[in-house]
């Protein structure tokens, strides 16, 4: 399912931490890891050293991929690396799909701290990417793999119908559990109105009841609930820390109106918040075969 996975590092502790499930994963699916560092070039890298003009963010950046390129082999995962300048969601979003990556994999937390990192570049590259984004919180190397318990929100759109796809064979690795989660989301219903809540709870009822028929026509065992929150991401989170989810799949575009699931947004506050790695699927992916 997935053979070319574009991983972005910085060479920061958090970045090498989540790198360890990264090759977890690049070693069941035998895949090539494309190791990739940018160099920004909203900073000012050119030095001289000796008689030689050099790029220092670029020399750096050639070690660091280098390093992360090592470890891969001590895991036999092949490695290729390259050190792009650039602004860093646009290079990594081009670099994936230079490289026909299927699956960008990156740390949430970066050298500038958690806020910067989770409230910018990686909300910014699950924006531009072409392909689905693995988003890896500090901490997730402990995260077992296989998943054996996987949550998908679903709004009833094609975006949450897509992040199904790319999560059933993810589950097949393992036999994985799949739950089908709709959020009757509250927070926007005027008081007393019990029609738009009745409406809305029919909806997310027929949603988890079509995403589980497809979870076991799949022939995975599947869970579907329905919760009322007073936010889809409250509902969400609520749910990942009871049953024990190991992945969040989620798409990144869902339905507006009368669904009232902002999926966009919610996959970003997702990201911001789950304490398990977050698998967004951005709208028209299709899943390939393996």
């Amino acid at each position: 399912m997935f053979d070319r996975i574009c991983v972005p590092t910085d060479g920061s502790d958090a970045a090498a931490a989540a790198f360890e499930h990264v090759l977890a994963v690049a070693a069941d699916h035998d895949a090539t890891v494309h190791l990739l560092h940018v160099a920004d070039t909203t900073r000012d890298s050119v030095t001289r050293i000796g008689g030689d003009v050099v790029d220092v963010l670029e020399q750096e950046g050639e070690s660091i991929v280098a390093d992360a390129a090592a470890r891969a082999a001590d895991r036999g995962v092949e490695a290729e690396t390259a050190v792009r300048q650039g602004g860093v969601p646009e290079t990594v979003a081009s670099f994936a799909a230079e490289v026909d990556a299927d699956l960008v994999a990156m740390s949430t937390r970066g050298r500038q701290g958690v806020e910067r990192i989770v409230g910018s570049t990686t909300e910014r590259v699950v924006r531009q990417s072409p392909v689905p984004v693995l988003a890896l919180r500090p901490g997730d190397e402990e995260v077992p793999y296989p998943y054996e318990d996987v949550l998908v929100p679903t709004d009833g759109s094609p975006a949450a119908t897509a992040a199904l796809d790319r999560a059933i064979p993810v589950a097949e690795r393992a036999g994985a559990t799949v739950h089908v989660l709709s959020v009757v989301d509250t927070g926007g219903i005027g008081i007393g109105d019990s029609v738009e809540a009745d409406v809305l709870s029919e909806y997310a009822d027929d949603a988890v009841a079509e995403g589980v028929e497809r979870v076991e026509d799949a022939g995975l065992e599947a869970v579907g609930a329905v919760e009322v929150a007073s936010s889809a991401a409250r509902g969400i989170g609520a749910y990942v820390d009871d049953p024990g989810v190991d992945l969040v799949a989620m798409g990144t575009h869902g339905r507006t109106g009368a669904g009232r699931y902002l999926l966009g947004s919610v996959a970003e506050r997702t990201l911001r918040t789950a304490p398990v790695p977050v698998l967004t699927v951005p709208i028209g992916d299709e899943e390939s075969s393996d």
